[in-house]
């Protein structure tokens, strides 16, 4: 999934067609010092200038405790393990990843893969950690597993590996007994009890690009599956995939670093070719017993034109242990979701699945997690063809009786959870506003959902397992993340982190001159409402005019105009005299299947003219210079800078910045590209007019001042992108400025990195946008 560069939001709703945007700008504000200056090099430094910002929140089992991830002040890209007593109310660190880690550790090509495809590249420490039972712990570092055991006396750690080899996606069983994990492309397994490890998959085939209990790249980057092995809740069985890779092209990469040169062989499916073959097989640890479970559709095509997306061991409705597995076609119109009954002790388990729910679109499907079988009824979310995500419910076996629990039109994002005590599903969505993200309840039969948490800002959810409290994590263009414990109707209990504003915040001496951006709206040329942000200097006076910076990313499953914190980067931008404008064109999320389809088979052509719908209101503006308006983005909005001063009218932009962008849909994956664009032998004409280079054949104008930017080791957008589009622009004669970094991949890494990457920014834009 190419990824979105978050940048800053609004807080008041406007009207492009109301009174003049003059009329509501914020007053003269030039007296306005800082106590010291924001500069980028802060930016970048630790502690964050957001504050502490728990990450990978989670309840205990017992739902006793909340562990959280948070920053080192000292070192903002290292995390700690922490733990907040819900009981007490006291916050304590439960493990400091220095004592596990005194040094750091070169990850493996596996690990360094995975955690690019998780969007955590760049962390170090405690990354990412596993509750067993209610006092126990799991927490993978420096390639080896510790076990944190909570006793009366503090935490014990009890280091379970220790071997050359690098130990990932490890797991602690359901039921407490067992810790896996992936070594060398097997699942294994070591019994709490005995300390025995033992081996619970074939040995990978490396020569035959086989390998068991993993998730290959496009499961990973796009399908947000990042295991390929599955415990049921008795501990009794384990699901594991065998990916074959050998059907899949090689496409050498060239992992440039800064004192030497890789070539690595990546498997990796471009769009229209092979997909890796995916097998699914149970394993019955009472047994040894091993079952492959025939989960394709025969009506479906080959091996390679069938996608494993997801995979649950669930309670039955009639009680016993089931494994769902959700499968989707080439196409990506059919999604299934199928299960198998696990057995009594002394039977075997079935090889083919029954149909429990289909969802079918046009278009393509948006894949989804949601999926419940408390209460003895499934669960699940589905988008109606047209419409919004709702959430379905079915007591019945046949597909049919799936009924819509939530309006049409009501903008469901996700389930939270369904608790069988109250009669009530959990979940969030956009109902009230598309700006913000709220927690919401319904009744287990349906109705008018409820709104539980407080609106101007947007929120991220984590329910207690008996549904009687969740975490909540809120912010808005004013106040950086705070994070608090609620009960299940919205009170706050208390603080986890209250993240005040005060004068010993981070950010403190920098909020004197806090610039907060204004919401409006435009109309799309086939009607549909766009909404934009607007942020203006601190210093900004009405009677003069500013150069404009439009922030592009525009690609599906993402919004950049909404009411949050994130986007420091933007504070920077105004304090440098730039007035910042984003817009979230038609295809981005939120705003129902009418809004993304347009985007259908013709990808980086209605953006286009969304954005260029933007471009002209903001040049109308009387406080923007018109000649000095430039644009910027990264990955889609890297694409989607190409694509806009390409068909733009000459002189719209007087300079832009792609960083890491697809210059053709025909070098990128075959999941994310497909779903949008079929395949380049369905949609070849498509395809065409939606690759750069096929708008640089057709340019009669000139184009604005131009910085390309891409890391030389990126396994997502691969760097060939940028360097065939270099070359064509060499042929033509075209200028224009490029800054390589070795060793980076999708994403440009690290403080000092960070650091000069903006500082390259700035120095291109302001040499191009600023007055002499």
């Amino acid at each position: 999934m190419l990824r979105a560069i978050l940048l800053p939001a609004a807080a008041l709703l406007l009207s492009a067609c109301a009174a003049p945007l003059a009329q509501t700008t914020p007053t003269d504000t030039s007296a306005m010092v800082d106590q010291e200056p924001l500069t980028i090099e802060r930016l970048y430094a630790s502690p964050s200038l957001s504050g502490p910002t728990p990450s990978g929140v989670k309840y205990s089992p017992d739902g006793k405790r909340v562990t959280f991830l948070k920053a080192r002040e000292d070192e903002g890209n290292r995390f700690d393990l922490w733990q907040f007593d819900v009981a007490s109310g006291e916050q304590s660190l439960l493990v400091d990843s220095k004592i596990l880690e005194p040094d750091e550790v070169e990850l493996s090509e596996e690990e360094k893969a995975l955690r690019e495809r998780m969007r955590i590249a760049g962390r170090k420490g405690i990354v990412s950690y596993d509750w067993g039972t209610a006092d126990t712990i799991l927490v993978p570092i420096g390639g080896d597993l510790h076990l944190v055991t909570l006793t009366e006396t503090g935490p014990e750690a009890r280091q379970l590996t220790a071997t050359d080899a690098f130990e990932y996606d490890a797991k602690v069983s359901p039921g407490g007994k067992f810790v896996s994990f992936v070594r060398d492309g097997a699942v294994y397994a070591i019994d709490l009890a005995t300390g025995e490890e033992s081996r619970l998959t074939p040995l990978a085939e490396p020569d035959k690009a086989i390998a068991y209990g993993v998730a290959e790249f496009v499961a990973q980057e796009e399908m947000d599956r990042y295991t390929g092995y599955w415990w049921s809740p008795d501990d009794r069985y384990l699901a594991y995939t065998k990916v074959d890779e050998s059907t899949v092209d090689i496409i050498p990469r060239f992992d440039i670093a800064a004192e030497d040169v890789t070539v690595i062989d990546q498997r990796y499916p471009r769009a229209g070719r092979p997909n890796a073959i995916v097998d699914l097989f149970v394993r019955d640890l009472a047994t040894g017993d091993v079952t492959e479970i025939e989960w394709r559709r025969d009506d479906w095509g080959p091996a390679v034109d069938q996608y494993l997306a997801r995979v649950y061991f669930r309670r039955g409705r009639t009680g016993g242990e089931n494994l769902f597995i959700g499968r989707i076609n080439r196409d990506q119109t059919d999604y299934d979701l199928t299960t198998v009954r696990m057995p009594d002790p002394g039977g075997t388990v079935a090889s083919e699945p029954a149909y429990v729910f289909t969802e079918t679109h046009d278009t393509w499907i948006n894949l989804q997690s949601d999926f419940s079988t408390a209460a003895f009824m499934y669960t699940l979310s589905a988008e109606a063809p047209g419409g919004f995500r709702q959430i379905l419910a079915s007591r019945a076996d046949a597909r049919e009786d799936f009924v819509a629990l939530t309006p049409e039109d009501f903008a469901v994002d996700k389930m939270v959870g369904v608790i069988e005590a109250d009669s009530k599903i959990y979940f969030t969505g956009h109902g009230d506003t598309p700006l913000e993200r709220h927690l919401y309840s319904i009744p287990m039969e349906g109705g008018d959902p409820v709104r539980i948490t407080a609106l101007g800002k947007s929120w991220s959810v984590t329910l207690a397992p008996d549904g009687q409290s969740f975490v909540g994590t809120s912010s808005s263009p004013t106040q950086p993340p705070q994070t608090g414990l609620y009960k299940a109707d919205g009170t706050l209990i208390t603080w986890i982190e209250e993240n005040r504003l005060d004068e010993t915040h981070p950010y403190a001496p920098y909020l004197e001159n806090h610039t907060v951006p204004e919401y409006g709206t435009l109309t799309a040329e086939d009607g549909q409402t766009l909404y934009y942000s607007i942020q203006l200097p601190p210093d900004f006076d009405a009677n003069k005019t500013y150069p404009a910076l439009v922030e592009t990313y525009g690609g599906p499953h993402a919004q950049t105009v909404n009411r949050n914190w994130e986007r420091l980067s933007d504070q920077y931008y105004s304090r440098q005299g730039y007035v910042v404008f984003r817009l979230d064109n038609r295809g981005m999320a939120y705003r129902g299947r009418t809004f993304e389809d347009v985007i259908y088979r013709q990808m980086g052509l209605p953006e286009v003219q969304d954005l260029l719908v933007g471009v002209d209101w903001l040049k109308s503006q009387p406080f923007v210079d018109g000649d000095r308006v430039g644009i910027q983005g990264w990955s889609y909005g890297g694409y989607m800078t190409l694509m806009t001063i390409l068909q733009a009218p000459e002189g719209t932009f007087a300079a832009a910045v792609a960083g890491a962008p697809v210059t053709d849909w025909a070098l990128y994956d075959t999941f994310y590209t497909e779903r949008y664009m079929d395949t380049p032998q369905d949609n070849g004409d498509g395809y065409e007019k939606s690759s750069v280079f096929y708008h640089l054949d057709k340019l009669q104008t000139e184009l604005p001042e131009l910085m390309l930017i891409h890391g030389m080791a990126d396994d997502n957008v691969t760097f060939d992108n940028t360097t065939r589009l270099m070359a064509q622009l060499q042929q033509r004669g075209i200028v224009f400025e490029l800054m390589t970094y070795p060793g980076q991949r999708h994403g440009i890494r690290g403080q000092a990195l960070g650091t000069h990457l903006m500082k390259t920014r700035m120095n291109f834009l302001d040499r191009h946008l600023k007055e002499e």
